[in-house]
């Protein structure tokens, strides 16, 4: 089961003064001078959250789009033909048991989460991963074939390693295909057709981190302090 665990060397990163220093004003700026392989030295806090949102909101929205677009075009498909060809090819895409299934995969949970998931699991886009192999999410590599970064650290003997991809948008579609597809996050999709509360979508999320419930409580702080809720 490709479950996501969260990364140890990143969790002591949230309780930083980045997760809790209150933004007076939102300011995206789409023709940033930031890049996500260099990361400016001495940069104030600031600057830092002014980096992350520049390189993700609009990623994050882009992606969003795709997905919600393919979800109201699939939702329609459904209501007139589960059994239309898209349809089918998308369930064995999902890995959907059923059609109302699989547009509970396919429907984007609220771009507040994923900003928040994106800082914590990337350190506010500085951590080796995302400047190396652009992975916003610690999303580990299964394949031995597909692109990859070493980690910092090793289970037993073996090497661990996360994925490494060729943009921030591709980052962003694996980790909401992710959320899509793995058992782990079934109760998150289920509550995900019901609300899209993000502060109790998070509480779902337990499994994606080593520190369980702790880790929802820490979303929620990235949340509210950096106002993510104001991109939903």
């Amino acid at each position: 089961m490709k479950t996501v665990l969260k990364m140890s060397l990143l969790v002591s990163v949230v309780l930083s003064t980045l997760v809790h220093a209150k933004i007076d004003t939102i300011h995206v700026d789409k023709n940033t001078k930031y890049s996500a392989e260099m990361v400016p030295e001495k940069m104030s806090v600031h600057e830092k959250k002014q980096r992350f949102r520049d390189l993700f909101v609009p990623a994050i929205n882009e992606v969003y789009s795709e997905l919600d677009k393919l979800y109201k075009e699939t939702k329609v498909l459904v209501n007139k033909d589960a059994k239309n060809p898209k349809v089918i090819k998308l369930m064995k895409s999902y890995g959907a048991k059923n059609p109302q299934d699989l547009l509970r995969r396919i429907k984007p949970h609220p771009k507040s989460i994923a900003l928040s998931q994106a800082a914590m699991e990337s350190s506010w886009a500085t951590s080796r991963f995302f400047r190396v192999g652009k992975n916003a999410f610690g999303v580990r590599s299964l394949d031995i074939n597909e692109p990859k970064v070493a980690a910092g650290e090793k289970k037993g003997n073996k090497t661990i390693w996360v994925k490494k991809y060729s943009s921030v948008n591709d980052s962003i579609r694996d980790y909401y295909k992710l959320l899509a597809t793995s058992r782990a996050f079934e109760d998150f999709r289920t509550l995900k057709m019901k609300t899209s509360n993000p502060h109790e979508l998070v509480k779902k999320l337990d499994k994606y981190s080593e520190i369980g419930a702790e880790y929802a409580k820490e979303l929620t702080a990235i949340i509210n302090y950096n106002r993510f809720n104001e991109f939903d």
